[in-house]
């Protein structure tokens, strides 16, 4: 695959950079291909070279070079972006943090932890076992905590934990021209100046490196039950999951399932679930908390075709995994196919009406788009399963895509959730945010007057 042609200052940082990493800096076609493709449904785009770093001092070395030559850098974690973030559009140099897996601290007392921005939550939860403590966003996929706050990610347990916007306390940061930034520290709360680690966390690398991450941390429950109750319709199943957020439940996850995913699931993980719309929910408390608010749960349920609470954690477990395999069951729909994976969140309220309405829109045309969403916090996903190569399919999935931000923004929500704008979103921040996208253009330009920062991300200069 080409990439933009080779200038003069790529060659010139390329070779610096080389004297400094050896081996570590890689140009191999297999190695730009896996940094330029990842799991969005967008055409790949490969950076010119990729870096190993394992330091937040290697960082800083590559972007001093990447600066005085004007050479774009993208920052790579795991690859598990939907979006686009770690395309190279413009070539470049992408920056590979996988190697920085440290955990640096982790304090119990205060519950937080300092880790570098490689961690994934899996290992760091693992490490975190004999604690009492646990780091609750919770994904599907297996991401990297640096890429997870570049993204703004959230998960399953937003509901009650928040997302990383909530959960990040402090940050180091490597700025565009090298300079390494500390920002926020392991206070719970603080007034002093500008929110430096919010205005980073969700970026996307547009204005910064994240290299470690100060993360709050939180004692696991005595008690957790899990259970899958099926309706016979979706807005059943929406008016279910308002009700229980009114009742002020213990709920630490809700999440929602189509009769079209639902049928996804059972064909990918041999289950023989009912194929009506269902919901995943988790309460989580003291024994006698969760006892008292899963009667209450039945109760509002009550029209629900069937309920059914997970008997053994090892159940509960099972539910679990097979709600986080659903994209990759909905892809199994249509094999090759990625699809577009929509991200939009409304105010729980309008969850119903949202997607009553793009259910609407979808049964006009010919694609396949499961459904499942994090509803407890009014976000949703479809995934609009289309061959690339079908002029048709095309225009109908961007239809759907585009009436359904549409509605989403209409209703007070956004177009994106969790998953971050990339490439894949940028057609639809200025509707989102009018006016105040010239604000943040004028930050990227104060910032990163060279452009160099994961450039053509979240907007155009």
């Amino acid at each position: 695959m080409d990439t933009p042609a080779a200038t003069d200052s790529l060659t010139a940082a390329l070779e610096e950079l080389r004297h400094r990493f050896g081996e570590r800096l890689l140009t191999s076609d297999a190695a730009r291909e896996h940094h330029g493709s990842g799991e969005s449904h967008l055409p790949p785009q490969w950076p010119d070279a990729v870096i190993m770093a394992t330091s937040t001092e290697d960082i800083a070395d590559i972007l001093r070079a990447a600066h005085t030559h004007g050479v774009p850098v993208i920052p790579f974690g795991a690859g598990s972006s939907l979006e686009g973030q770690i395309h190279a559009p413009r070539g470049g140099i992408s920056i590979d943090m996988s190697g920085m897996d440290q955990i640096i601290a982790v304090n119990p007392e205060d519950m937080d932890c300092r880790v570098a921005c490689g961690v994934t939550r899996q290992a760091l939860n693992e490490h975190l076992r004999d604690t009492g403590l646990f780091f609750p966003v919770d994904l599907g996929a297996h991401a990297t905590l640096g890429g997870m706050a570049a993204t703004r990610a959230s998960g399953t347990t937003t509901v009650r934990y928040g997302s990383m916007r909530d959960l990040v306390l402090g940050l180091t940061v490597v700025m565009p021209d090298g300079q390494i930034i500390k920002t926020g520290g392991r206070a719970r709360k603080s007034s002093a100046g500008y929110d430096l680690t919010r205005l980073m966390v969700g970026s996307e690398g547009t204005l910064g490196i994240i290299t470690e991450l100060t993360l709050r941390l939180f004692g696991i429950p005595e008690a957790a039950q899990s259970a899958m109750c099926s309706f016979a319709s979706i807005g059943k199943a929406t008016e279910t999951v308002v009700a229980a957020l009114q009742c002020g439940l213990c709920l630490n996850r809700i999440e929602l399932a189509d009769t079209v995913q639902m049928r996804a699931i059972n064909a990918y993980s041999g289950s023989d679930l009912p194929e009506h719309p269902t919901l995943w929910i988790e309460l989580t408390g003291s024994e006698t908390a969760v006892a008292h608010d899963m009667a209450i749960l039945r109760d509002l349920a009550e029209g629900a075709l069937r309920f059914e609470a997970a008997q053994t954690a090892e159940a509960a477990s099972k539910l679990w995994r097979i709600r986080h395999d659903a994209l990759y069951a909905a892809r199994a729909l249509r094999p090759g196919i990625k699809g577009i994976s929509t991200d939009v969140c409304v105010p729980v309220s309008q969850l119903p009406a949202c997607i009553s309405g793009i259910m609407d829109v979808i049964a006009t045309t010919s694609i396949i788009a499961p459904l499942v969403g994090h509803v407890g916090d009014g976000n949703f996903h479809l995934v609009l399963l289309y061959d690339p190569a079908d002029a048709d399919e095309v225009r109908e999935a961007r239809h759907i895509n585009s009436s359904l931000i549409e509605m989403a923004l209409a209703m007070g929500g956004t177009c994106t959730g969790e998953h971050g704008v990339g490439l894949g979103k940028k057609a639809y921040l200025d509707a989102e945010h009018g006016p105040a996208l010239d604000v943040m253009r004028r930050i990227k330009r104060a910032l990163d007057p060279g452009g160099i920062m994961n450039p053509g991300k979240i907007f155009d200069l």
